[in-house]
């Protein structure tokens, strides 16, 4: 029997909640409670639409031009958004990711990145998917196996369903008192200022997302008890996303493909980030792991 296009299927439960992991990317390929999606799903027998649902590693969002230094060594690495000219959301998207261990609520899957042009490292991914009653963990873990100190950052790439409509009918909340503002075509970051003088972003007051485009990264988090959550919701449900200190940043992005009805601005994309985009030049955040080091990284998806 041939294997799905998106990999192995492994499926958890407990609680109410039921989500499929595709073993390409180590993708959240659904997540569902009581029935409802709060998450964009995708078939098992397609070919994963763009990066929905997949494990960012060993960076998230965009290095720019695909070129960085590390350790006093200038780097090129595979421009895998060419339309942008940028190296974008890692190097394991397309990934198979290995069986650590299945149980009926929760998997543990791994994958390594091999020495190769532009990131000549050996790190070794970890991530597990985890139910229970306050919904999906997923925590994510590089290892160093290699002689060389080696750059890294994480995180997930979920496109949140808060209900019936599209992103435009929903309303968001996201602490961020700060925005990293980006050049209109390419993406690439500018500076981070305060939400207060970009209104259009500023979501600290729960409010409709309306027809705003956001493909942006936010700081500044004001968190609970060490923990920031951001909330979309659609009259009396929705679904949370949390995490905390570990990841300083979140990714919003209004899934904005005009011309494609079929998957134009159908889930609100939020990605607690270890790291900004172009941490690799930057260093701003920026994970050393050391030779045998380790750096874990955690978010939690729940339903409202």
């Amino acid at each position: 029997m041939n294997q799905p296009r998106s990999g192995r299927q492994l499926t958890i439960a407990a609680h109410g909640y039921e989500a499929v992991i595709a073993s390409v990317g180590a993708s959240l390929r659904v997540l569902r409670f009581d029935g409802r999606d709060l998450v964009v799903p995708f078939e098992a027998d397609e070919v994963r639409p763009g990066y929905r649902g997949v494990t960012l590693a060993p960076w998230p969002n965009r290095i720019v031009d695909g070129r960085y230094s590390f350790g006093g060594v200038e780097h090129q690495l595979p421009l895998t958004e060419p339309a942008r000219g940028q190296a974008l959301h890692g190097l394991l998207p397309w990934a198979e990711y290995s069986d650590r261990l299945v149980a009926p609520d929760r998997v543990v899957l791994a994958a390594v990145i091999e020495p190769q042009s532009g990131y000549p490292f050996r790190v070794e991914v970890e991530t597990e998917y985890r139910l229970d009653e306050n919904g999906l963990q997923q925590t994510v873990t590089a290892r160093n196996l290699g002689t060389d100190a080696a750059p890294w950052g994480t995180g997930p790439h979920p496109y949140l369903v808060a209900g019936a409509g599209r992103v435009d009918d929903w309303t968001l909340t996201l602490p961020a008192s700060a925005v990293l503002t980006v050049t209109e075509e390419r993406l690439s970051p500018i500076a981070v200022e305060p939400v207060s003088q970009h209104p259009q972003w500023d979501f600290r007051a729960p409010h409709p997302i309306g027809e705003v485009f956001i493909d942006h990264a936010f700081t500044g988090l004001d968190r609970t008890a060490g923990v920031a959550e951001v909330r979309v919701t659609s009259g009396d449900q929705g679904v949370a996303l949390s995490w905390d200190e570990r990841c300083p940043w979140v990714q919003i992005h209004t899934a904005d493909n005009p011309g494609q009805a079929g998957i134009h601005r159908i889930g609100l994309a939020v990605e607690p980030m270890t790291c900004p985009p172009d941490a690799f030049n930057s260093g701003t955040d920026l994970v050393v792991l050391a030779p045998g080091a380790e750096h874990s990284a955690a978010w939690r998806i729940r339903a409202l």
